[in-house]
């Protein structure tokens, strides 16, 4: 008989199959401080929460007998994720839960948008009857340009197609190909935003994506563009839209999410072109239901001796496997993170190989944690380790993983290869004694740098002067130089350089060295 613990409120026919069980033992006990439920936890085999609790390491620490959290909801950062893992506790969630509710959201306000609702029914409490004020267009035959193609982004397609809309995607993982077999068109994010009435967005808060909607965004759309954001506040830069409706660039936006929430007092909610509501994208009886459902299937399943579908940490290996591959899993996230940052194109392939110590070794984590540091760029907290593979599978992109005992000059070598339709990328790392983990060939070049900090990849060609005049535009933009590595294919032809510098370089900095004759490519990378 297993002890389960419900800590947060969940709906009976969320938890139905939990009940069914017949191995079950269930006790709801919500509300609970932090230092009741670590009197509490010691005696339970599965807890499960929603967003109220927080399962920190001290809870995790005196939970002797937990095997499995599950997280009644798609993020996961009110859980010690390291901790449970330390502890060998599975931790799982339900990404996919809430996919219709949101999905279905973001149509209602795209409707609403379109035909003024919530300000006609307004007026007409305020006992007014203002049928030419409200006017408002059909959805019918204009452009939706959606940004971000992941779950709910598809779902939005599917529907607006119904809609007879043309559908106009942009999403970094999005081939012409996958475009063409949904039926939808398909352009970067600038031809997206230039081409669509209707822009609604759907990707993940990242560095990359915060304030990505900004006042450069609005510049380019049509006049009269209606802007729709049920997915993370922070995408769009809020002071950025209000001035872009005030001055008539936008005719309406519809907000579900905002950088700052609870959200009431912003000038936004005083222009009669906006409407909003208090994050209610996943906020429906069906949604918090099938949530709850899809984790307690899983916790039955596990405590039954059944692997589970949506897991989000690291699985427990043997002790002796984890000793020999951990010093490594930095290194393999970083190559990851590096590759991505000189991949423009759209991933076909990722091909990862490990050479010298590695070959008799279990590298599978290695290889989840490479393609992790792949896609996280693009999709943030939503990958892990567990299912970078199968988001990879998702996106289209193939796997393969292979060895040889061949050392190549290294002790160990882990290389790691994307394919897109126009080439190759490659880069390779080595962990060196006493010194750690280094970068050691970038496309086939030998370099030998820390995978750490600001570092500038620059494709030259091999002519005297060229280091010189980097430095020097480099020096006028007040960038200092910490390490340089250079290389060659040979005299005269096509060279490497690789610098790591004190600062990130934003965009016109790297556009003034790109306007160098000598320079084929530059690309500055974060890690």
């Amino acid at each position: 008989m297993f002890n389960i613990l419900i800590a947060d409120p969940l709906s009976e026919d969320g938890i139905r199959p939990l009940r069914e069980a017949e191995n079950m033992n269930i006790v709801v006990d919500t509300g609970l401080e932090p230092g009741e439920l670590m009197e509490k936890i010691g005696k339970f085999d599965a807890l499960l929460v929603r967003s109220q609790t927080k399962v920190t390491r001290e809870i995790i620490e005196q939970a002797s007998n937990l095997k499995i959290i599950a997280r009644a909801g798609v993020g996961v950062d009110n859980i010690d994720l390291e901790a449970a893992t330390e502890n060998g506790i599975i931790v799982v969630n339900a990404p996919n839960g809430n996919t219709n509710s949101a999905a279905e959201h973001t149509m209602a306000m795209i409707m609403s948008l379109s035909r003024n609702i919530p300000q006609a029914y307004l007026s007409l409490k305020n006992q007014k009857w203002d049928r030419k004020k409200y006017v408002g267009v059909e959805v019918k035959n204009k452009t939706l340009g959606i940004v971000g193609l992941g779950r709910i982004g598809a779902e939005v397609a599917y529907r607006a197609k119904g809609q007879r809309m043309n559908i106009m995607a942009y999403d970094p993982f999005l081939t012409k190909e996958k475009a063409d077999n949904m039926g939808i068109g398909y352009g970067t994010l600038d031809e997206v935003l230039q081409a669509a009435d209707f822009i609604t967005i759907h990707t993940p808060l990242l560095k990359d994506t915060k304030h990505m909607i900004n006042a450069d965004a609005f510049d380019k759309m049509k006049d009269g563009v209606q802007i729709v954001n049920c997915a993370r506040g922070g995408i769009i830069d809020e002071d950025a839209l209000y001035n872009a409706i005030v001055s008539g660039k936008v005719a309406g936006a519809a907000m579900d999410v905002f950088e700052e929430e609870p959200f009431t007092d912003h000038r936004l909610l005083e222009l009669p072109e906006v409407i909003a509501t208090p994050h209610l994208g996943a906020s429906t009886f069906e949604a918090q239901e099938t949530v709850a459902v899809d984790v307690s299937h899983d916790v039955v399943g596990f405590l039954n001796g059944d692997p589970v579908k949506n897991p989000v940490n690291l699985p427990s290996l043997p002790k002796e496997i984890l000793n020999t591959i951990e010093p490594y899993f930095n290194l393999s996230e970083k190559l990851g993170e590096f590759l991505i940052g000189r991949t423009e194109e759209v991933a076909e392939e990722i091909n990862i190989s490990y050479a010298g110590d590695l070959y008799d070794v279990e590298v599978a984590p290695l290889t989840r944690n490479a393609v992790k540091g792949f896609l996280k760029r693009h999709l943030g907290d939503h990958v892990n380790d567990v299912n970078a593979l199968y988001l990879a599978e998702r996106k289209g992109i193939s796997i393969h993983e292979n060895k040889t005992a061949s050392t190549k000059g290294f002790t160990n070598l882990m290389s790691v290869e994307v394919v897109t339709k126009s080439g190759k990328r490659s880069v390779s790392g080595t962990l060196l004694n006493g010194l750690g983990a280094r970068i050691v060939k970038v496309d086939g070049y030998n370099v030998d740098v820390t995978p750490k900090g600001h570092i500038v990849v620059i494709n030259h060609k091999d002519i005297p002067g060229v280091i010189g005049k980097m430095g020097s535009l480099l020096a006028k933009h007040e960038i200092n130089i910490a390490t340089m590595q250079v290389d060659r294919s040979d005299v005269g032809g096509k060279a490497i350089m690789m610098l790591t510098v004190d600062r990130h370089l934003d965009e016109k900095e790297l556009d003034t060295l790109k306007e160098l004759e000598e320079i084929n490519e530059v690309t500055a990378i974060d890690l």
